[in-house]
């Protein structure tokens, strides 16, 4: 009797014994099929914590765990997988890490590249337990619910199901689980450079796929264009002295006021500059962050904000900077610094991806009797992949309302249905 090898679900060993000659064997069967709700818990009680660039520390921080996990579903599975480490862990030794995996079928001359992220965003203001996920109401609550682990639960779903069924018309399917979206986007690129740089070491992912499917959440919906975002700092200098006689200094925050009130106008004007795109809306602009000086008795010699510039497609992601850099020097009779952006993220466009994006819907109106393709206002990893040549959409479940919130949850409906879709569009797409 030879054991039946475990490609989905929790297994249980059953020790049997001959009765042709005494001898023991264990054989592994599966004892439920693999579960995205199951999966979803997994996930949330994994901290897998963004620091978004803060100089913090603690057991939350980074996707140390995640990764750990997805090496070991993916070996259970018993499928190819590779961990690529992508950037250093500030103050230690760990690593910041991408993990792929991939399922072939011969008969498949297309390669369906589908990526979730595996970070979250930070824990701070939550008022549920982040780590804890709850089941109330037919929905499942936990940071990361929505964005982005109920979409990669639904994935890892379906994935095993191809494995375990291996459907004749199925595609190429490779799984990416990235590292670092929500602050500088390191394990895209790095993801992208697999199939690009051919000096890299031998990849699960040696040339561009013909179809990125990005998780993130959109309610069902197939997402074929969305904006972009170049985030920079502009930096004010000025001269310290002593608070008790300010005159004799230049006060940097002041004029980092004229600067934002600056700003401020330019944003409300912004609509009117750009012409809005069809599905995405118009381009914007916001502050989000300020800081400066070292003690309220000592006046403050710089100052430094940090800008969130959204692009719609047509726009250049770089030149939009030098828009702001002009409007800022007609204005101020002070000089000012711009520097260098550190997410320069393009919009995704929608004038190469329907094709792709219809059969997708066909399959979510499959599975549940509606669905449309829409645009959106955030940006995803699909701008990148576009960017690199290959047809992008963005799909998944749960609403964007729910993501980063204080009590953060997904409809399990949802969840079961983007398991359903997934495999139902993987299994034919071939």
């Amino acid at each position: 009797m030879s054991p039946r090898s475990r490609t989905a679900g929790r297994v249980g060993g059953e020790r049997l014994e001959s009765p042709d000659n005494g001898a023991v064997c264990v054989v592994s069967e599966i004892v439920e099929p693999m579960d995205p709700i199951r999966l979803l818990k997994d996930l949330i009680a994994l901290p897998s914590v963004n620091p978004m660039g803060r100089a913090i520390s603690g057991p939350e921080f980074f996707e140390g765990r995640m990764t750990a996990y997805l090496l070991d579903f993916f070996e259970r599975l018993g499928v190819p997988a590779q961990r690529t480490d992508v950037a250093n862990v500030p103050g230690s030794s760990e690593r910041r890490s991408n993990v792929i995996a991939r399922f072939d079928n011969p008969r498949s001359q297309t390669t369906l590249l589908i990526d979730a992220h595996q970070d979250t965003v930070p824990i701070d203001g939550m008022t549920i337990e982040p780590f804890t996920p709850v089941e109330r109401d037919r929905r499942i609550y936990g940071r990361g619910a929505c964005d982005d682990k109920g979409g990669m639960a639904a994935m890892l779903s379906a994935f095993a199901r191809l494995v375990e069924s291996r459907p004749p018309r199925a595609a190429n399917v490779v799984i990416s689980c990235t590292c670092d979206e929500e602050s500088g986007a390191t394990g895209i690129r790095d993801l992208i450079k697999q199939w690009n740089d051919r000096r890299r070491p031998a990849s699960l992912l040696n040339r561009p796929p013909d179809l990125a499917l990005i998780i993130e959440p959109t309610e069902l919906d197939v997402v074929v264009a969305h904006k972009g975002a170049t985030r920079w700092k502009i930096r004010t200098q000025g001269r310290a002295c002593h608070s008790s006689e300010p005159a004799n200094g230049i006060n940097a925050i002041y004029r980092m006021a004229r600067v934002v009130a600056c700003l401020e106008q330019f944003a409300a004007e912004l609509p009117q500059r750009a012409p809005p795109h069809a599905l995405c809306g118009s381009p914007s602009l916001s502050v989000g962050r300020i800081e400066g000086g070292i003690s309220v008795n000592t006046v403050p010699d710089e100052c430094t904000i940090e800008i969130d510039r959204r692009v719609i497609p047509r726009e250049d992601a770089t030149t939009v900077m030098e828009q702001v850099g002009q409007y800022l020097r007609e204005r101020l009779d002070f000089e000012f610094e711009m520097l260098p952006p550190w997410i320069r993220g393009p919009a995704l466009p929608d004038d190469v991806n329907l094709p792709w994006a219809d059969r997708l819907l066909a399959s979510v109106q499959a599975v549940t009797g509606r669905g449309d393709k829409i645009g959106v206002q955030f940006g995803t990893h699909a701008s990148r992949t576009a960017a690199a040549g290959v047809p992008s959409v963005v799909f998944g479940p749960g609403s964007i309302d729910q993501a980063h919130t204080k009590d953060e949850w997904i409809e399990i409906r949802q969840l079961e249905q983007a398991a359903e879709i997934f495999y139902h569009f993987a299994a034919e797409c071939g």
